[in-house]
């Protein structure tokens, strides 16, 4: 990741447009303008110093013409990007300018510490309308083109609408307070949601079809505030750039996050322990210098196999989108974005295969564990086998003991030839141990077998008559 030193703290970061350029606004009122290659390696272009204070906000035109600049000098400044001439509007403000932005060829807005919103006209010398409906200071600003709207949000935890086109010197819309300060602002899905940073960590997101008045959903997640908000420009292969932004935050880090739903896709960049204050994306160019770099690097020895694939996969793309951040330091932090997300996207594979593998490896141990349980199922049916033929060889054996006719029982018991069978089969019962269940049954079965040839034997046969013994008294 190239990291460009500046000299002094940077407030704000901005893109040419149609060229490889950086222009970054610094503590001590500098201007400062770097070309970088398709590496990212940075070359001073020009630096500037319209005020001796601090430059809090830079914002380019459509052409890449005009850089406006303001700052604690409460001026506007007008620099011409190719002849570094420089047009100042001194006093614009009676506080400090924290913010501007440029909206049409003819038109900027400026907003300051106290909460005024001013519109200006670059070939007027005078201020266009002037709107006072905040109390704190500007933190940022968004342009709607569709409906020529112009969306401030402010310290006073609220945001409001302004239609450029109204002659009113009010609002069309004012949100009710968030309870929060609001720091940054963004518009996502082809300009239907807006997106608010906050002070608590906390993304507001608002739905110009519902109104303006309060904010439809609340995204949480980081840590600290989020003090800048980036689009994902179009054209990086695999992303949603109309829900997908980039977040700087108090904690260091710059992430990428999708939006509804809702994911953190990673961090894109990391500042440490000081806060990201800007963020900004511009687009990079490929030229001759970089094949001469190109040819260099491929003579290069001490570069290993890997960091000449990845010079020479770099250098074959015609252009790379570069992520510009800045934080509470004097480096300007430079990140191939596209490179990022095919990284992500190569983490994001590899994470599925490795998840895959272990689905692999749970599915063997599963398997193994059902061979097992097979196995001993088999081994089971062995046994149960084992016993059922034990079981068979002593009824067999039983049967081999028993007379095929069965004695004939006593007078006195002719007419009750249960009982005796009944209490010998209980008597057997009793000295058979609970766990063999099976041997029980089995006996028992073969004590019905048993009755079942006495009543077969019976059949036939005359039973005995009982003799009276009065029969022999009258005799």
């Amino acid at each position: 990741m190239p990291e460009v030193s500046v000299g002094s703290q940077v407030f704000d970061v901005v893109f040419h447009p149609n060229r490889p350029i950086v222009y970054t606004g610094l503590l001590t009122g500098h201007i400062k303008a770097f070309s970088y290659n398709s590496q990212g390696s940075p070359s001073p272009v020009f630096s500037v110093r319209p005020s001796k204070r601090s430059c809090r906000g830079l914002s380019l035109n459509d052409d890449g013409s005009k850089l406006y600049s303001v700052g604690k000098a409460k001026a506007l400044n007008i620099i011409d990007t190719a002849t570094q001439s420089i047009d100042s509007r001194s006093g614009a403000h009676d506080a400090a300018i924290n913010r501007v932005k440029s909206l049409m060829p003819w038109m900027v807005a400026t907003g300051d510490d106290d909460g005024t919103v001013k519109l200006w006209d670059p070939r007027q010398r005078e201020v266009a309308k002037t709107y006072t409906q905040h109390f704190d200071y500007i933190s940022d600003f968004l342009w709607l083109p569709d409906k020529k709207q112009l969306v401030s949000t402010s310290g006073d935890g609220s945001l409001s609408v302004i239609d450029i086109r109204s002659k009113k010197p009010e609002p069309i819309a004012h949100s009710e307070d968030q309870e929060d300060e609001l720091l940054s602002i963004i518009a996502i899905k082809g300009s239907t949601k807006i997106l608010v940073g906050t002070q608590i960590g906390v993304i507001s997101v608002f739905n110009r079809n519902k109104g303006w008045g309060d904010c439809v959903d609340r995204i949480p997640g980081h840590p600290l505030s989020v003090d800048a908000l980036c689009n994902v420009p179009a054209g990086i292969e695999g992303v949603d750039y109309e829900s997908t932004v980039l977040t700087g935050s108090s904690d260091g880090y710059v992430r990428a996050v999708q939006i509804l739903p809702t994911k953190l896709l990673g961090v894109v960049a990391d500042h440490g322990e000081f806060p990201v204050e800007r963020i900004a994306v511009g687009e990079g160019e490929g030229s001759p210098a970089d094949e001469d770099t190109a040819k260099d690097t491929k003579v290069k020895a001490a570069l290993n196999a890997d960091e000449d694939a990845e010079e020479e996969e770099a250098l074959s793309r015609g252009k790379r989108w570069w992520v510009g951040s800045v934080g509470h330091d004097d480096i300007l932090r430079l990140t191939d974005l596209e490179g990022f997300f095919k990284e992500s996207a190569k983490d994001e594979e590899l994470d599925a295969d490795e998840d895959d593998a272990d689905s692999e490896v749970d599915d063997e141990e599963f398997l193994g564990i059902e061979e097992k349980a097979e196995v001993a199922e088999d081994d089971g049916d062995e046994d149960w086998s084992d016993e059922e033929e034990d079981e068979e060889e002593e009824i067999s054996s039983l049967k081999k003991d028993t007379p095929a006719t069965a004695p004939k029982p006593p007078l006195a018991l002719a007419e009750h030839p249960k009982p005796p069978l009944k209490h010998a089969v209980e008597a057997d019962s009793d000295d058979d141990d609970d766990d063999q269940t099976k041997k029980k049954n089995t006996k028992r079965k073969f004590a019905e077998q048993e009755k079942d040839s006495i009543r077969k034997s019976k059949k036939g046969k005359k039973e005995p008559q009982v003799i009276d013994k009065g029969f022999f008294d009258g005799l």
